[in-house]
């Protein structure tokens, strides 16, 4: 009996076919094939998204100062100068001075605590209540929008180099592209710091119909440029090729582009926080409609402007009013990870709660959670990606998460999950034409991929000269708003909605494709290694896979472990959750598909 069981999920695992996506598959050796359009566009490769350029483990930095808690009085000078302290040092052959380690504890800080200088990281003992909790103290005035800590150096911006600008000859350079023609190239050299500049014309934004947006709330001319903050890797007669693809195609009817080296002297980078809890203190005597809602208190926990090559993970912020982390605008090759944002106090209203602020580039947000916040995982006005959210969760949101307003462009929402509550099932993940919203929003963001995402709701609409992405994703379909001429709200690209679609997680996929396995082990956690290798899709992060026995493969041992569990429900003598692999706290019949699906595999 039990060779036939095994002869029928052997059948069922060669019957069990992937889901793809017909814009981006694997081809016969494994590696993803992307479809362009009749115009070359493609989905862009986001894996560039991250510290170093992705694909690269977060450094631990050795400790060269420690700090304690003190029982009484406020922290913020004796941490300021510990701070300084570590920034007065030289910096070693990897680029770093030092980390500050901050003991376990309570520390009251009224101020704000500032990185400017290339090299430090600040670091705790655990992001945990028992961990190094700073706690923000004092009245603050709302309209000041405080922030706990910053690093970076804010208001620098990158500096033209004079003399150094040459036109793009090409009529279309397609989304996804990495090389274009120049008018003359000779003055172009590898390594070189670049912007690709695309402006924003008027007859492009007739083309999006944003000269229509009532109360004259138009776009206007040279608002809305893309700037592409690039490395030339490769020069060759007149055509430069870039470090990462464009997250917005160029059009010469639209004004066509230019690319100009540039300085950022002020940019610091190699600059780390991690493990640490940042607490707002707040007056809980102020209400609105059941809910704590003073605002003059802390507004921000962390944020990250000017800076390169940095990272914030294992944070978790409470209480604050606005966000958990910003990544600014001037931020590039950031990587966001671990952090929890957990119940603000504010009113629920625009403006408030807008817990993972992505807006720079070539950044990564992984395996963040955030809880009764309101756009949680979100970029604001003109980001340039690629950029990209991956295995994200949002629970008891308040609204959507999505690209916020002018025309974003270019990031990758991979495994993001926003769920509201029974009552208020307002968890959506959106990209549309928020047209005279905020002053005149307009199309929010362009190039955006949702993949295998999951929400109570969805609208993704389709920009004049743009597309976006719903592909794989679970929730209901919605059409996004509507009060705007039917030609600027069309739908966008959807495919399998309401399965899945393989691999699992593209930013994943595509590092791997790009870098190999070791740089996927060097940024994934174990669950995400384990499902890229697995190359299926329903399998529970809170168990190990089908290879229960850890060999490599699933096979034959694996089923006999299996079966032997089978028909067990959570709290039975005997229940394993290694064996619930679809979640459901039973030991049933779609765990029995599901380890059909994989039977056979190996990490090989």
């Amino acid at each position: 009996m039990v060779y036939l069981m095994y002869l029928v999920i052997y059948l069922i695992a060669e019957l069990c076919v992937e889901n793809y996506s017909e814009l981006v598959y694997p081809d016969e050796n494994g590696r993803l094939v992307y479809k362009a359009d009749s115009k070359g566009n493609v989905i862009p490769d986001f894996s560039h998204a991250g510290y170093m350029g992705g694909g690269v483990a977060l450094p631990y930095v050795p400790v060269v100062k420690t700090v304690w808690p003190q029982m009484e009085g406020d922290d913020t000078e004796r941490l300021q100068a510990a701070i300084d302290d570590v920034s007065a040092r030289s910096v070693d052959s990897n680029g770093f001075r030092g980390a500050l380690l901050l003991k376990r504890g309570e520390y009251r800080v009224e101020g704000t605590l500032r990185i400017q200088t290339s090299g430090v990281v600040l670091r705790g003992e655990g992001d945990d209540a028992n961990g190094t909790v700073l706690i923000a103290t004092g009245v603050k005035d709302a309209a000041d929008k405080h922030t706990l800590i910053e690093i970076g150096v804010p208001g620098v911006r990158q500096l033209e180099i004079a003399g150094t600008r040459q036109d793009i000859v090409d009529d279309y350079v397609p989304v996804g592209a990495y090389s274009f023609n120049v008018v003359e190239a000779s003055g172009f050299a590898v390594g070189d710091s670049v912007i690709v500049h695309r402006p924003s014309t008027q007859a492009w934004i007739e083309a999006l119909g944003m000269h229509l947006i009532p109360n004259n709330e138009n776009w206007k001319v040279g608002r809305y440029d893309c700037k592409f903050d690039r490395i030339v890797t490769a020069v060759s007669g007149n055509r430069i090729t870039l470090d990462a693809p464009l997250g917005n195609a160029f059009q010469e009817e639209y004004g066509g582009g230019v690319i100009y080296k540039y300085e950022y002297p002020e940019r610091i980078e190699q600059v780390g926080i991690e493990n640490i809890r940042g607490v707002s203190e707040f007056d809980d005597s102020e209400k609105q409609n059941g809910e704590f809602s003073d605002e003059d208190h802390s507004w921000n926990f962390l944020a990250l402007k000017s800076v390169k090559n940095a990272w914030a993970r294992n944070l978790t912020s409470a209480r604050f009013v606005y966000s958990c982390v910003e990544i600014g605008y001037g931020a590039k090759w950031v990587t966001v990870q671990d952090c929890r944002s957990l119940d603000p106090v504010s009113r629920i209203s625009g403006g408030r709660r807008y817990s993972f602020r992505l807006n720079g580039e070539l950044s990564l947000v992984q395996r963040c959670y955030t809880r009764r916040g309101r756009h949680d995982f979100m970029m604001q006005s003109r980001v340039r990606g690629p950029n990209a959210f991956v295995d994200c969760m949002s629970e008891k949101a308040n609204t959507d998460s999505g690209p916020h307003s002018r025309w974003s462009v270019a990031c990758l929402y991979d495994n993001v999950s926003v769920k509201g509550t029974a009552a208020k099932p307002f968890g959506s993940i959106n990209v549309q034409n928020r047209w005279s919203s905020g002053g005149g929003h307009g199309w929010a963001g362009a190039q955006m991929v949702l993949w295998n995402c999951v929400a109570d709701s969805m609208a993704v609409q389709k920009p004049p000269t743009a597309q976006n992405y719903a592909i794989g994703c679970i929730g209901a379909k919605w059409p996004g708003r509507q009060n705007h001429p039917p030609e600027y709200g069309a739908d966008g690209h959807w495919e399998s909605l309401g399965q899945h679609v393989y691999p699992r997680s593209l930013y994943f996929k595509q590092l791997e494709d790009r870098l190999g396995m070791d740089a996927v082990r060097a940024v994934a956690a174990d669950f995400q290694i384990r499902d890229l290798l697995a190359g299926k899709l329903t399998r529970s992060r809170r168990g190990n896979g089908a290879d229960f026995n850890q060999d490599g493969c699933v096979g034959f041992s694996d089923f006999l472990a299996f079966t032997s569990h089978y028909g067990l429900r959570e709290g039975q003598p005997g229940y394993d959750v290694r064996y619930d692999l679809d979640g459901d706290k039973a030991i049933g019949f779609g765990d029995f598909l599901i380890f059909a699906a994989q039977f056979g595999q190996s990490e090989s």
